[in-house]
């Protein structure tokens, strides 16, 4: 069985991720940036890694998805929020829904993510009645995030995808 790893990372985290799932992956699983765009027609198993915009996959992560057709697809992502919120959640649904039926998830990640400093900078200039207006309680949310990805955040990517790649 052969595996490829791709990721689209903006800060770092993902590309972080999917080097610590990479690290645990079968012998000759390869992994790319999303960039590159490699070819999924001589793999059986596409694990994809994306960073979270707007409740969804980035644009980038988004076109890749698009192009897998009858494969294995598991699923990673880095949010700015915390991974039990019904957002995280959320955005792993909406990613897999850009797959075509023929495909088949057989496994998900998310965990949280620092954010861009560019979009938290554009935040400031927020209305009061948008929904990503600088809150002191957004503020906080934003600080903890930044400690991450932390190291018990690889560990539990890490221990995912070993049952992932077990039960293959």
């Amino acid at each position: 069985m052969k595996n490829l790893i791709v990721y689209s990372s903006l800060t770092g985290n993902t590309k972080m991720v999917a080097e610590a799932i990479h690290s645990i992956a079968p012998k000759g699983t390869e992994i790319f940036p999303v960039e590159d765009m490699p070819n999924t027609d001589n793999y059986d198993v596409v694990a994809v890694g994306f960073w979270v915009d707007k409740g969804t996959s980035d644009k980038k992560a988004t076109e890749y998805l698009t192009t897998i057709k009858n494969k294995k697809v598991a699923l990673f992502a880095t949010a700015g929020v915390s991974p039990e919120t019904d957002h995280a959640k959320q955005s792993l649904v909406n990613a897999a829904k850009n797959l075509a039926e023929n495909n088949t998830v057989i496994g998900t990640f998310i965990c949280q993510g620092k954010i861009d400093p560019k979009l938290l900078e554009a935040f400031k200039n927020n209305p009061e009645n948008q929904h990503h207006k600088l809150t002191p309680e957004r503020i906080a949310r934003h600080k903890q995030a930044s400690t991450h990805p932390d190291e018990n955040d690889l560990k539990n990517a890490k221990d995912t995808f070993t049952e992932i790649f077990k039960n293959l």
